[in-house]
């Protein structure tokens, strides 16, 4: 059923209140392909966990939440098992599933907001591991035609959170089933950021892929504020990607700058870094702000609107920029 100026503040975490022209939700490809060629529409935006996106404004268009649900291992070999997901699943819920079935690889990216179908999308990554490491295809609703399209790795161009579904074929087409490669040998990946100190926090010395999750569970959760109590959208900007001279030049007054090798003659620098020193960590304004304990972190505290939260985003980028040389781009989807 299509419902028209719908408040979309219950669909996205960074509770923004907004209104959609037409709403409807979809649980399987068929409600889809009905809410599709059976409506004439102006312009389509699919809504998963509404956990990458900042509303700066009501969309006239026809929102369609994502709610396709499904696990299943489709096929498994003496290393790897394959499962296919629902793009409507949570991605947490995935997580944990993987988990009850000791199936490593996602165990890094434990906790993170959203569901199955945005991950590809932006290529998803959090201590060490990204989607693109465990990705081995996709289903996607081709919207022009009503089929379905099947992508493998190289098809979805995966880089830096980005993928060929942000750049060529934005709008094009919805994601509706992932399929992953999952090891059932898994190897633990504990070296990037805080996991080790945790770890040795928690008096483990030889983790599992449960014991990982719980450690990222425990750091994420130290430092990123719920959206169900404080509205945000996780990270807010990418971690840039500069010239090694760049980051040179930085050291020379910031000999304590944060960086991991990039491509050749290149390196990454951590945005939340950048923001803390340029003085912006736990700014507020109003209603809105910079979260207290991780500066990459924009908030709403409640009431604030989309164009506020994107006007600092703005301030942010500018100052970094005059004080680093260094610009930074935003992760979060504006709408």
């Amino acid at each position: 059923m299509i419902t028209t100026h719908e408040d979309l503040t219950p669909f996205n975490t960074f509770g923004i209140k907004v209104h959609a022209a037409s709403f409807a939700r979809f649980s399987s490809v068929s409600e889809l392909r009905t809410l599709l060629h059976g409506n004439a529409f102006k312009d389509l935006l699919i809504l998963g966990g509404g956990s990458n996106v900042l509303f700066t404004k009501d969309v006239d268009a026809l929102v369609l939440r994502n709610e396709i649900q499904g696990f299943e291992v489709q096929w498994e070999d003496n290393s790897f098992a394959y499962v296919k997901v629902g793009s409507g699943m949570v991605w947490h819920e995935f997580v944990l599933q993987c988990l009850e079935l000791n199936l490593g690889g996602v165990e890094n990216l434990s906790l993170i907001p959203g569901s199955v179908g945005a991950s590809p999308m932006q290529n998803i990554g959090a201590y060490g591991v990204e989607i693109k490491d465990v990705f081995h295809s996709l289903e996607a609703y081709h919207i022009a035609t009503g089929d379905i399209h099947t992508f493998d790795l190289d098809q979805c161009e995966f880089g830096y959170r980005e993928s060929v579904f942000k750049r060529k074929l934005k709008g094009k087409y919805v994601i509706v089933a992932v399929t992953f490669r999952l090891s059932k040998h898994p190897k633990i990946n504990s070296s990037y950021g805080a996991i080790d100190a945790e770890l040795k926090k928690m008096g483990i010395t030889q983790p599992s892929i449960q014991e990982i999750s719980k450690a990222v569970i425990a750091i994420r959760s130290s430092k990123l504020p719920d959206p169900k109590v404080l509205g945000n959208a996780g990270s807010f900007f990418k971690n840039p990607v500069v010239d090694l001279e760049v980051m040179k030049k930085i050291k020379v007054t910031e000999p304590d700058v944060p960086n991991y090798p990039a491509e050749a003659g290149k390196c990454k620098l951590a945005a939340g870094w950048l923001i803390e020193k340029a003085g912006w960590k736990g700014f507020t304004e109003k209603t809105y702000g910079v979260h207290t304990l991780q500066a990459l972190v924009l908030v709403n505290y409640g009431g604030s609107t989309g164009h506020e939260v994107y006007e600092l985003s703005s301030r942010i980028i500018a100052d970094v920029e005059m004080k680093f040389g260094v610009t930074l781009e935003r992760e979060v989807n504006i709408l």
